[in-house]
């Protein structure tokens, strides 16, 4: 995979590329001149760090969405908490939405890192004074950031890390994958809701993932519907007008993991900081959740086996 420099355009074509400051993607990015000169080739130290330190851990996920709004960290906590509800798996979740760091109230901490004994939780949230504090910095401090998240925090032997990420293909994106090239990456799970104005989005995502190499494990649709507790029927919420998820995936060839239905339960467990799962474990929505989690984790099995044949 070429190098991506900080602060890259959307179509960045890398700095291994002949292209790499001449295409017409390059005008107006900070980088332009060091990589037409071709300064910015050489690798930053700090992602053969990130490799070593990230060798004790198995399988690495992105969760990923093109669009805010769309419940990528909810899906990232309960991906977490369904994945440490084997008590023999070591799990982590890396929350790199610098700006809007929602992790923390969704996991119930405030101040600790740890949700269990077998799952821990890292935030620039546990960094600020309030979490009404505003994080206002430009590009190159973000990066900085998660370099120092990837490098310095002492992940230790872990089963899965979950690297939870804001919206859009922008800067901590790039840095992310930058970051994590020297290590195996499972892949993507991409997160959407069934409205084309969700999909438009969506499918930048998959174009990034596809740009920079990333494998992509499957595609959520999430807000899938309302089921009634009562008559138990299904109403559309958010009408699929396009085809909504399944469509977007059979047309790009893409896994289409699940649905997962609207439940208004959800939402006040993550503002409680509780496991929907664990609380509401027979529900439409906790059913959809578990057969999801077990396609990501049948996907990274897959993955090693394939990653030990060609090693």
């Amino acid at each position: 995979m070429a190098d991506i420099p900080e602060d890259a355009p959307e179509h960045c074509p890398g700095t291994q590329s002949e292209q790499a400051g001449k295409s017409a993607s390059c005008q107006g990015c900070p980088n332009q001149k060091l990589c037409a000169s071709g300064a910015a080739s050489a690798p930053d130290p700090a992602i053969a760090e990130i490799g070593a330190k990230l060798s004790t851990v198995q399988h690495k996920i992105l969760v990923l969405s093109g669009k805010g709004g769309v419940g990528k960290s909810t899906f990232s906590a309960h991906l977490a908490h369904a994945l440490a509800s084997d008590s023999t798996k070591e799990v982590a979740l890396l929350d790199v939405d610098i700006c809007g760091p929602s992790i923390p109230r969704i996991m119930g901490l405030e101040g600790e890192q740890y949700v269990d004994d077998n799952l821990a939780v890292m935030s620039i949230g546990f960094l600020l004074s309030s979490p009404d504090d505003a994080v206002i910095w430009r590009g190159p401090k973000k990066n900085g950031m998660i370099k120092q998240f990837l490098r310095d925090v002492d992940w230790g032997e872990l089963d899965f890390l979950i690297v939870d990420t804001p919206p859009g293909t922008s800067d901590e994106h790039l840095s992310v994958v930058q970051y994590l090239s020297s290590t195996h990456v499972d892949g993507a799970v991409i997160i959407t809701t069934p409205q084309e104005v969700s999909l438009q989005d969506v499918r930048k995502e998959i174009r990034f993932c596809r740009k920079v190499k990333l494998p992509i494990i499957g595609v959520v649709e999430n807000m899938s519907g309302f089921v009634c507790p009562k008559c138990k029927n299904t109403s559309q919420i958010f009408p699929p007008t396009s085809g909504g998820a399944e469509q977007m995936c059979a047309d790009l060839n893409l896994p289409l993991l699940g649905k997962v239905p609207l439940d208004p339960r959800i939402a006040r467990s993550c503002d409680e900081g509780r496991s929907f799962l664990a609380e509401v474990p027979d529900s439409p929505a906790a059913q959809a959740y578990q057969r999801i989690v077990q396609s990501i984790r049948d996907f990274c099995s897959n993955s090693m086996m394939e990653e030990r044949s060609t090693t």
